[in-house]
């Protein structure tokens, strides 16, 4: 099966028949008068591509590709505004090469040849950005642009099942990931929806937040060392499980985005394949008493690994299913003991907040596979796995559909919740002229916090659907800054984030990172544009 140019996926798993015809009816409950005409990408032969303006060195040419079906698959992430543009057959820039390294050798030559011959070098995982951080939006000051595209280095090097730890390299994307972990009886235990078409190296750059919903969920707690090849040299952190010696090496590295060197592999902790799984569904008449029995599970010290909030749009349209205030799905598991006692827990804790319990389903993985293949094909099938298939198919029939996240602390969720809802829904009635869904579900709780996403579904204009999407995101970035949200908890950075970003980080830090910058990248080839504006450093 070949991955879609312009999409999500795979080619052959995009949206038709009849998921299509349900899909329209869908939106038709809510955008009753929404134009639903398909516009179809054009076929890459007829994109008019400008011809690579660098070659590179022979040394480096087994490793690279001009063919225009690689450079203009690579020359984009998978956001609404990314989507819509190629399916308009808008593609412009894109990467004037594509290398796919072998290994660290291949890399070091190119980066010490992008560095002298001043061409821009994007890292690329699995091309799941959502915020531009791989598009060559670089600016006029670089000769070329070159995507670094890691897929050649995906093994996993080592397993250490004393210490639960292995040793692997960053081009690995998900499924390929837990497939060579599988024999050894081990699993990373990090899957973000961008799973099946993300790598480690991604997770690893952005600080990708994964399948923990509290306890360890974001990729960074998972790291014990990691290797990085930068212009000035190799940067190899210490592997040990913890260390009180001065700032964390990882720590700089870890959400970098690819500014700082290309991280190539990475000793990751590991977890034993869950035995026991037990799991519910609650119904609140309250949004609000749904927030508070979060934040009640956040605190309880259970660490149940899916503890997911919905709104009452977000249940409608993604679930299925209709409440008056919030349905939480919950989920426990764990490899060391039955789940039975810890649930009965979550019962009381959400009973106590008004909610009203489903039926409590237990499981016990007597081969510690985590599901069987059954349960993996059916997990493959959900709608979890198709929302960014649908999310293509509705942005080919003119629909703004695309999400907004963030993070904040307990006391200002309902405040930055009511703002930030009313802002999109104003947004959406002045720049798309009519009503709109806005959605929002919390995807991750801890002590102090949570991490609210939110979803946006209007009627769009085929032609202006990208202007339209970056004014609505211009205003919801600002009113999340205004009412104390991060302007990210797990998409990064990248281009579309920057001048948010450059708002929310210390200027004294911005300084230094950006001193440490210009030491590791004396050439300034390394994404420009993503984490400092173009030029900045």
């Amino acid at each position: 099966m070949g991955r879609s140019w312009w999409g999500w996926g795979l080619e052959e798993c995009a949206v038709r028949g009849g998921e299509a015809r349900e899909l329209e009816r869908a939106v038709r409950s809510f955008l009753p008068e929404a134009d639903l005409t398909v516009h179809d990408p054009p076929a890459v032969e007829s994109l008019d591509l400008a011809q690579p303006r660098v070659v590179v060195p022979g040394s480096l040419a087994h490793v690279c590709s001009v063919a225009p079906v690689v450079r203009v698959g690579h020359a984009r992430g998978k956001a609404l505004r990314d989507v819509v543009r190629n399916v308009e057959g808008v593609v412009g820039p894109v990467p004037d090469v594509v290398a796919f390294p072998e290994g660290e050798a291949d890399l070091e030559r190119l980066l010490d040849w992008c560095s002298r011959a001043n061409v821009a070098v994007i890292a690329y995982g699995g091309g799941s950005s959502v915020v531009g951080g791989v598009e060559p939006r670089v600016g006029e000051g670089f000769a070329g642009v070159v995507t670094v595209d890691l897929s050649r280095m995906r093994r996993v090097l080592e397993v250490d099942g004393v210490s639960g730890a292995a040793s692997v390299q960053a081009g690995v994307l998900g499924p390929d990931l837990e497939g060579q972990l599988r024999p050894h009886g081990w699993s990373l235990r990090h899957f973000p929806q961008s799973f099946e078409f993300s790598s480690l190296g991604g997770w690893l750059a952005t600080r990708a937040g994964g399948h923990f919903a509290t306890g360890p969920t974001r990729i960074d707690a998972m790291v014990e060392s990691l290797r990085v090849v930068t212009p000035a040299g190799v940067a190899e952190s210490a592997r040990v499980p913890s260390s009180g010696a001065g700032p964390s090496p990882d720590g700089v590295f870890l959400g970098s985005e690819g500014t700082l060197g290309v991280i190539t592999q990475a000793w990751m902790r590991l977890r034993e394949r869950p035995r026991w799984r037990s799991q519910t569904s609650v119904v609140f008449d309250r949004f609000l008493d749904g927030v508070a029995a979060v934040r009640a599970l956040a605190r309880s010290g259970l660490e149940p690994a899916n503890c997911r909030l919905l709104d009452v749009a977000e249940a409608l349209i993604n679930a299925g299913t209709s409440v008056r205030g919030g349905l939480l799905v919950v989920g426990l598991e764990s490899a060391d003991h039955p789940q039975d006692a810890a649930m009965e827990r979550v019962v009381q804790l959400c009973a106590d907040h008004g909610g009203r319990v489903g039926r409590v389903r237990h499981s016990d993985e007597a081969d510690g596979d985590g599901g069987g293949r059954e349960e993996r094909s059916a997990r493959w099938r959900s709608a979890f796995v198709r929302m960014p298939y649908q999310r293509d198919a509705l942005a080919r029939r003119s629909v703004l559909v695309e999400t907004f996240e963030t993070a904040c602390t307990w006391e200002a969720l309902e405040g930055l919740h009511a703002q930030v809802v009313a802002v999109a829904q104003e947004a959406i009635a002045q720049v798309c002229g009519g009503q709109g869904v806005v959605t929002c579900r919390l995807t991750h709780a801890y002590r102090d916090g949570a991490a609210p996403y939110f979803g946006v579904y209007a009627q769009g204009r085929w032609g202006s659907m990208v202007g339209q999407w970056d004014e609505i995101k211009a205003r919801v970035s600002s009113a999340l800054a205004e009412c104390g949200g991060t302007i990210t908890h797990h998409h990064a950075v990248g281009r579309d984030h920057v001048r948010w970003y450059a708002g929310e980080r210390p200027g004294v830090f911005a300084a230094g990172m950006g001193a440490f910058k210009r030491e590791v990248d004396p050439a300034g080839v390394l994404n420009p544009g993503v984490l400092w504006p173009v030029g900045a450093v």
